[in-house]
Formats: C-alpha cells, sequence, structure tokens
C-alpha cells in the first residue's frame, strides 16, 4: 500500500501541474482529496495492514495528503491570476458599464401624506406650528377647559411619565394655546396655522385605532369667524384631498375646547358608502373633529372672546392615506413590512 500511496502521490503533482481551469481544479480535488478521493479511500484501507505497518503508513499518508493540499492551494490562486487576466486581455469586463446604482429608500405613507396636507394647508393661507410631544397636564387639559377631575378626561387615556404633571400629549390641542400666545401678539393679530405631530394615548390596538398616531390640527383665530368660515374651509379641503367630487358631512359632537362641536365625514371610498369593516358598515370614515374654539381658551391664549372668535379641527393622516389607497388596517402603518412600505 505505500507503493500505492507513493505513485498516487507522484501521479496526483503531475495531474495538477497541468491543470489550467477552475473547473479542473475542482475536478481534481474532488477525485484526489474529496470524501471519495483516492487518498481518503487509502487512509480507510489502513484497518488491513498489519499492526506493525499501520504507524508508518499513516504517517506517510498524512504527509502525502497535507502535500497535496498546499500544492492545491498554490496553484489555484496560479490559475485564478491566469484567468483575471486573460479576461481582462479578452475585454470580458468593460469598465466603461455604469456601476451599479444604491437602492434608496422612500417616504413612509405617512409622511407623504402629511407633506399633501402641508401642500393643502400652505394653499389656503395657513402655515405650520411645531409643538412639543411631551406637555404639562396644564397645557394638555386645564388651558383646554378639561380642568382635574372634569368627567371629559376619560376621552383621553393617557400616558402619565415619573414626573408628577408631565406626560406625552393625547392630541394636539395644547400647541392651540402655544400658537396664540406665540403668534397672536398679545390677543392683537390673527392667526392661520395647522400644528401636525405625534400623539400617544393608551387604548387598544384594532384595525381603525393606534396607541401612537399622526395628527394635524388646525386653528384660525380672527374677527367675526363664523361656524360657516370652517365648513366652507373644511369642505374645500376635502375636495382638493379627495376630489371635487368627495361627499362631506357634518354631525353634532362635543369637545370640551370648541363649542358648538362637530364631527366631519367623508364617504368612504373602500366601500363607495356600501359599508366596510373599516368604517364600521357606515358608508362614511370620519376625517376630523372640529368646533369654534371655547371663549375660555381664547382667554387662555391671550384673546378677548367679545372681539376675537375662531375655529379649530384635528384630522388624522393616516386614515386620509387609508382612505386614498385602500389601505383596510391602520397597524400596516408601523408595522415596518417592508412588502407594505415598498408599495409607496
Amino acid at each position: 500500500m505505500l507503493e500505492q500511496l507513493e505513485k498516487l502521490y507522484q501521479d496526483a503533482m503531475a495531474e495538477l501541474e497541468a491543470v489550467t481551469s477552475s473547473e479542473a481544479l475542482r475536478e481534481w480535488d474532488s477525485r484526489t482529496l474529496g470524501q471519495k478521493g483516492a487518498v481518503t479511500l487509502l487512509l480507510r484501507g489502513i484497518g488491513g495492514l498489519p499492526k506493525e505497518e499501520r504507524a508508518d503508513f499513516g504517517k506517510r499518508a498524512n504527509e502525502v495528503k497535507l502535500a497535496l493540499a498546499e500544492a492545491f492551494a498554490a496553484r489555484e490562486t496560479l490559475v485564478r491570476e491566469h484567468e483575471l487576466a486573460r479576461d481582462l486581455e479578452e475585454g470580458q469586463i468593460d469598465v466603461t458599464l455604469p456601476g451599479r446604482g444604491r437602492a434608496v429608500g422612500g417616504l413612509h405613507p405617512s409622511t407623504q401624506t402629511l407633506r399633501e396636507l402641508y401642500h393643502i394647508w400652505a394653499d389656503m393661507g395657513f402655515q405650520v406650528y411645531r409643538s412639543r410631544d411631551v406637555e404639562s397636564d396644564e397645557m394638555n387639559f386645564t388651558l383646554l377647559n378639561i380642568p382635574e377631575h372634569h368627567p371629559a378626561r376619560d376621552m383621553w387615556d393617557t400616558f402619565h411619565t415619573t414626573t408628577p404633571g408631565v406626560i406625552l400629549r393625547t392630541h394636539t390641542s395644547p400647541g392651540q394655546v402655544r400658537a396664540m400666545r406665540e403668534l397672536g401678539g398679545d390677543g392683537s393679530q390673527p392667526i392661520r396655522v395647522i400644528l401636525p405631530g405625534m400623539c400617544y394615548r393608551y387604548e387598544q390596538v384594532t384595525t381603525r385605532s393606534e396607541m401612537q398616531f399622526h395628527q394635524l390640527e388646525g386653528l384660525a383665530i380672527g374677527r367675526n369667524i363664523r361656524m360657516s368660515d370652517l365648513k366652507g374651509t373644511v369642505t374645500e379641503f376635502a375636495r382638493r384631498m379627495f376630489g371635487a367630487n368627495a361627499a362631506v358631512r357634518f354631525r353634532a359632537s362635543y369637545f370640551p375646547f370648541t363649542e358648538p362641536s362637530m364631527e366631519i365625514d367623508v364617504e368612504c371610498f373602500l366601500c363607495g358608502g356600501s359599508g366596510c369593516r373599516v368604517c364600521k358598515y357606515a358608508g362614511w370614515l370620519e376625517i376630523a373633529g372640529a368646533g369654534m374654539v371655547h371663549p375660555t381658551v381664547l382667554r387662555n391664549g391671550g384673546y378677548d372672546p367679545s372681539q376675537w372668535s375662531g375655529f379649530a379641527f384635528g384630522m388624522g393622516p393616516e386614515r386620509m392615506a387609508m382612505l386614498k389607497h385602500g389601505i383596510t388596517d391602520i397597524r400596516y402603518f408601523w408595522g415596518n413590512d417592508l412588502r407594505f412600505l415598498e408599495q409607496f
């Protein structure tokens, strides 16, 4: 068997010297050093040798296997260099071709909808005003005509922090008071602003509601502003957002910071008004709550309610995106599923 091993070694080295391609190299490796290769088969037969010959044969077999592996590695490097040089000479690599562009991300559908809203309201004379996500209880509730222990506080399930009186805002409405105080010129200047941002509520997640969501607040303060101005403004917005034939309806409602108050609905585009689970089979989808700014809120913002009036509204960008794109579950917006996000 030693003679067979030496002959195998000499033949394998001679064959390796003649190899000039990667494919032939792989065949040589499989035939010689692979699991069913010639060297492996010889090593498996060591048990048939007399005991006194096994040690010498095993030692030499391992030396042969190591020498062949080293020769294979060296030959592999040489063959790859030759193949690369040949490819360059034959022009198979065209260095003048443009590089492959990197895949870039896109805007989140909520961001796209918010930007569309900004554009529409800017055309209608409203400027963007940013307010904070972390608010005081006073600004989020008390100054909006919702004093401590008022039953209306049950309308907002609140995230409280470890600092007493500091909460995550439940709506963008506290920005109304901040905007009036900052932009109102001590109650002497009219203002028209929209206040976009994230809101947080400790409530159950369903196909129609999330515990965090975007909201866009609107506020207009001036002299002789009436409910008819609010209805006309919101109707014009709905037509610009959802099309000239968008059907809008107003329903009486209650909010502590507006009086009178109303809900604003748009005909459900998903079912055409026939009813589906998103619109709760009513044929309509609520897009905003609105009303005339309560005199108490005007006073807290620095305005004299006997001289000034205004309207306010709050709308959900995600629900509007659901209407426009036929999305049936609001949870998709925060699920981070690329199959959903890449559609936008």
